[in-house]
């Protein structure tokens, strides 16, 4: 196999084969990425790969914020690539934080680096950077000034980084970026279109990034072939699904959705190995969710988990997705039912932890809530009672969620989902508390939707739990709908205010909702950022999440 640049140096590989290697990086584990990243390259090796393409910045983790501004974090991602060059057995193109010589800028850069015959043969540099969303890169890398082909046994090889292939004209209405890098390889001579991904998931995005790179292949008349990072990275879960699409935009090779996963593309018969793709989009959800809560609570060093058991939808989802994500042995379902839960609250939660096979645990509160209001009596004088007894009732689960948190080093998962977190329906230091909000970013109608399919071969969830109006039980005979407009109105006003970004009169208009009752619910989500900003860090799965991605001020006056 013959490389080029200038200069050329000789390889071996059996045949032109390129592996699409997508693997679950850690951010920092520069020794267990470079163990995955050569296993990977071993097992496609002995397949008859002649090239092996893995994910953006998968060397060091993606993404690594401001550890990329920490000199050592840099020397350690130079210094672990060429200790990686020396052992590689196949060429493979891995992405890393690599310094630029520059006289201006930023000193370091999102790269790729094919390495070949024991050293680092060519280096692209990512052009387009994005700032919106989750993304800031800017604040960190020196984007690349021009791209750059490079020649493999016979193909020319065009690699882009992630972004660069996101400002194709024959496909967005409006482009983000002066210069397509895409475009400018392809006048090179590039006769194959390789892309460094780390894509995050979020619903429907997976139809929207197909469609893009078809159209990519077709335009061009290339192949194309994407690797994208999979796992879990704090708020951001990755759903891997690399793929490949032959010139005429078919697809040739796809590789499993949240798993590791290895797919061979012959780039002389156009054919791969396909991996079956959950079809449902909910399941695809669950499966995200399942992957994010993995991943957070086992790369944050811990074990088990702890869920407050209500009886009601959103705490059985979340008991139901760390059953998946961590087994039913390391899950402990906590009942702490106090003076207004009712009887069928208490069973419902006892029948759903039997029912995944969890630890159960009933600790009441209604004494510890009385000692609270006769301690509390001589401050609040003949005060009726009001939002504060409720509040009390919530922080003293929040108390005893994180004593057993404490005691015996369990992560607690809060219950919290989109809708409540959005208008303030939520109690700061009560069910907010926790170390991650599984379903921080799913609406509530979306919380039936996956106890539905968390129920599609048997009753995990109990009925009694899907049917019975939703309620906090924090006084008696209470109902979400005496404090909020019915969930189908709700979730639909949400999403166009947060997700759209639509004024409240745009949403009145479109959905024909009363203006006064849109103009309330975007003052509470405006209002309420101060308690978002004190949450535990949620899992994203919709196109605009609450978090470092959706950075509104606490202290304004701006009315929409």
């Amino acid at each position: 196999m013959v490389c080029n640049l200038a200069r050329q140096f000789v390889c071996f590989s059996s045949s032109m084969k390129i592996a699409l290697a997508q693997f679950n990086p850690t951010v920092g584990d520069f020794a267990g990425n470079s163990s995955r990243i050569l296993s990977l390259s071993s097992q496609a090796h002995e397949r008859g790969a002649g090239l092996v393409v893995f994910s953006e910045l998968c060397l060091c983790g993606y993404f690594p914020l401001d550890l990329l501004e920490r000199p050592a974090f840099i020397d350690r991602n130079h210094r672990q690539l060429k200790e990686l060059a020396a052992k590689i057995p196949v060429p493979s193109i891995v992405g890393y934080a690599g310094r630029v010589k520059n006289g201006t800028g930023k000193s370091i850069a999102n790269k790729a680096a094919l390495i070949c015959a024991g050293r680092v043969v060519f280096e692209q540099s990512k052009m387009l950077l994005p700032t919106y969303d989750v993304f800031d890169e800017t604040r960190y890398f020196q984007p690349a000034d021009r791209q750059y082909v490079f020649g493999l046994d016979g193909e020319q090889l065009g690699i882009t980084i992630c972004e660069d292939v996101w400002n194709d004209k024959n496909f967005w209405a409006k482009q983000l970026y002066e210069r397509d890098p895409v475009s400018e390889i392809v006048r090179q001579g590039s006769t194959v279109l390789l892309n460094l991904s780390g894509s995050p998931y979020a619903l429907d995005k997976r139809a929207l990034r197909f469609e893009m790179l078809r159209s990519i292949a077709l335009t061009h008349k290339r192949p194309v072939i994407y690797v994208n990072q999979v796992g879990g990275d704090d708020s951001l879960i990755f759903d891997g699904a690399s793929i490949a699409l032959t010139a005429e935009g078919k697809v040739a090779a796809q590789a499993k959705a949240f798993e590791e996963d290895l797919v061979i593309f012959d780039t002389a018969t156009g054919k791969g190995d396909i991996h079956e793709q959950p079809h449902e989009e909910i399941a695809y959800a669950y499966r995200a969710l399942v992957t994010g809560t993995r991943d957070y609570v086992r790369k944050c060093g811990f074990k088990k988990v702890l869920v407050g058991l209500s009886g009601g939808i959103d705490s059985a989802v979340v008991a139901a997705i760390a059953v998946d994500a961590l087994g039913s042995e390391n899950v402990l379902g906590v009942s702490m039912p106090g003076p207004f839960s009712s009887p069928g609250s208490k069973t419902d939660a006892q029948t759903l932890a039997k029912n995944l096979g969890i630890q159960f645990l009933t600790l009441p509160i209604t004494e510890v809530f009385q000692a609270y209001k006769g301690a509390l009596e001589p401050a609040f004088g003949d005060r009726p009672a009001d939002v504060t007894e409720e509040n009390i009732q919530a922080r003293i689960r929040g108390n005893y969620l994180m004593a057993l948190s404490n005691k015996f080093g369990s992560m607690v998962l809060s219950t919290g989902n989109k809708s409540e977190n959005a208008v303030g329906y939520c109690t700061l230091y009560g069910d907010m508390a926790g170390g991650l909000a599984v379903i921080s970013d799913v609406p509530k109608l979306m919380v039936y939707e996956l106890a539905r399919w968390i129920n599609r071969e048997r009753e995990v969830i109990p009925r009694s739990t899907l049917e019975k109006p939703p309620s906090a039980e924090l006084r008696p005979n209470q109902k979400d709908e005496d404090s909020l407009p019915p969930y189908e109105v709700l979730d639909r006003v949400l999403k166009a205010y947060i997700e759209d970004l639509r004024s409240p009169h745009e949403i009145a208009d479109h959905y024909g909702f009363d203006l006064k009752l849109v103009q309330d619910i975007a003052l509470r989500v405006d209002h309420n950022e101060y308690k978002r900003k004190q949450a535990a860090p949620g899992l994203k799965i919709t196109s605009r999440a609450f978090g470092f991605g959706r950075p509104f001020p606490i202290a304004q006056k701006f009315i929409p």
